[in-house]
This record gives structure tokens, C-alpha cells and sequence, in this order.
């Protein structure tokens, strides 16, 4: 499945207020569902655990999929296709790496 088949078929299952005119709504919601992933993780830090094991790992594996979901939605409502994301997403990556810049911080390294 392409990024976009994805969010295709992903858009079929979104049902909330004023869809096709509310980014607000995913995107608050895609802030809440990387929260719990982060949260997920922080609680494996406090137990000092150096692997995550199989009912951990699916747990979080559930939270990447609802991250992914308001991703996709977020995306939909500001009309750009996850495929064209990523792929601008790879190219500015594989930029800073090409001119040693993927340390450090600013969006415009």
C-alpha cells in the first residue's frame, strides 16, 4: 500500500466536524495521539528496560497507527498527498546529509 492508497482508504473512516474545511481538528488530535506514543515510551523509562517486549511493542504499534491516521487526515484537509510529503521529506533530509548539516537545529539547515 503507497502512502496515498493509504490515505485514500483511511479517509473513508473519518467522521468529525466540518470535514473537508478542519485542520484544526486532526491536527490537535495528531499532537494528543504523538503524546501517547511519548507517553507509552516514558513509561518504559522508568522501568529501566533496555527491549520492549511483544504486548509493548503492539501497544505502541496501535498509537503509530492512530498517529499516522490524523496525519493522513491533517494532510486531506490541507490538500497535500502524503506521497508528495514524504518524498519532499526524504529529499530535504538526504540535502542536509549530503552537505553534513543533519545535526544541529533550524528548519532551514
Amino acid at each position: 500500500m503507497t502512502f496515498n492508497e493509504y490515505q485514500a482508504v483511511s479517509r473513508k473512516t473519518a467522521i468529525y466536524p466540518r470535514q473537508d474545511k478542519n485542520f484544526t481538528y486532526p491536527a490537535m488530535c495528531l499532537a494528543g495521539e504523538a503524546g501517547e506514543v511519548a507517553n507509552k515510551i516514558g513509561k518504559l523509562l522508568l522501568t529501566d528496560k533496555a527491549e520492549v517486549n511483544q504486548i509493548e511493542r503492539e501497544a505502541l504499534q496501535g498509537e503509530l497507527g492512530d498517529v499516522w491516521w490524523f496525519m493522513a487526515q491533517l494532510a486531506t484537509e490541507l490538500e497535500l498527498k502524503l506521497d508528495d510529503v514524504a518524498e519532499k521529506n526524504i529529499k530535504k533530509l538526504q540535502s542536509r546529509l549530503e552537505r553534513n548539516k543533519l545535526h544541529g537545529v533550524g528548519d532551514t539547515r
